[in-house]
C-alpha cells in the first residue's frame, strides 16, 4: 500500500488558490480512478482508497490546513503502518513556473510551511515529493500570492501539469525516483 498526500487548505474559499495545487492533483487522481474522498476526523484528513492496475493507494488531503499538514500525514502513516519510503507528497512550489512539475527524493522545506510541518513531524527530510510550479511570484509577499486564485491563463498552464502529475504517480511507484525524474522533470 502506498500513500499519496496532496497539500492544501480545506474550505471553499481556498478552492483554486495557488497553495492548493497539491489538493487539485490528488482530486484529479482520485476522480480519474473513480474514487471519492471521505472525512476521517480521527486521522484529520479526507481519505480515498484507490486501486489502480498495479497498486493500492491511500490518498489524503489533510484537514489541518497547510501549516499543520505533517500532523495529519503522521497520523495516517501510523494508522496504516506505511513507511516513509512508500509516501509521495504533492504540493505547490513558488520557485517553479506555473505548469512545471518536479520530482525530488528529499530536501529542505524551501520555505514551504506544509513541508516544514512534515519534516518536523516525520523527523526526516528523506521523503519523495512532487512539486507543482505556481510561479513566477510577482512583487507580492509569498503569503499573499499563494492564497490568490489561479488566473485563467494560469489554469491553461496548470491543466497539463496536473495531467502529467496524475499520470506520473503510478510510474513513480513502479520505477523509482531516478527514472521518474528523467521522464517527468
Amino acid at each position: 500500500m502506498k500513500l499519496v498526500a496532496g497539500l492544501g487548505n480545506i474550505g471553499n474559499n481556498y478552492l483554486f488558490t495557488r497553495h492548493n495545487a497539491g489538493f487539485m492533483a490528488v482530486d484529479k487522481f482520485v476522480l480519474d480512478n473513480n474514487g471519492m474522498f471521505k472525512e476521517v476526523s480521527k486521522l484529520r484528513s479526507l481519505i480515498a482508497n484507490i486501486k489502480t492496475g498495479t497498486e493500492d493507494y491511500i490518498v489524503i488531503k489533510p484537514t489541518t490546513f497547510m501549516n499543520l499538514s505533517g500532523e495529519a500525514l503522521q497520523l495516517v502513516m501510523n494508522y496504516y503502518k506505511i513507511p516513509v519510503q512508500d509516501i509521495l507528497v504533492i504540493y505547490d512550489d513558488i520557485s517553479l513556473d506555473t505548469g512545471v512539475i518536479r520530482y525530488r527524493s528529499n530536501g529542505s522545506d524551501g520555505g514551504h510551511n506544509g513541508i516544514k510541518s512534515i519534516i518536523k513531524n516525520l523527523g526526516t527530510k528523506e521523503f519523495a515529493r512532487l512539486k507543482i510550479g505556481i510561479g513566477p511570484q510577482p512583487n507580492l509577499p509569498s503569503e499573499v500570492y499563494v492564497l490568490q486564485k489561479f488566473t485563467e491563463d494560469d489554469l491553461k498552464l496548470l491543466k497539463p501539469a496536473l495531467d502529467k502529475s496524475v499520470e506520473s504517480i503510478d510510474y513513480y511507484f513502479k520505477n523509482g525516483i531516478s527514472k521518474t525524474q528523467n521522464l517527468y522533470n
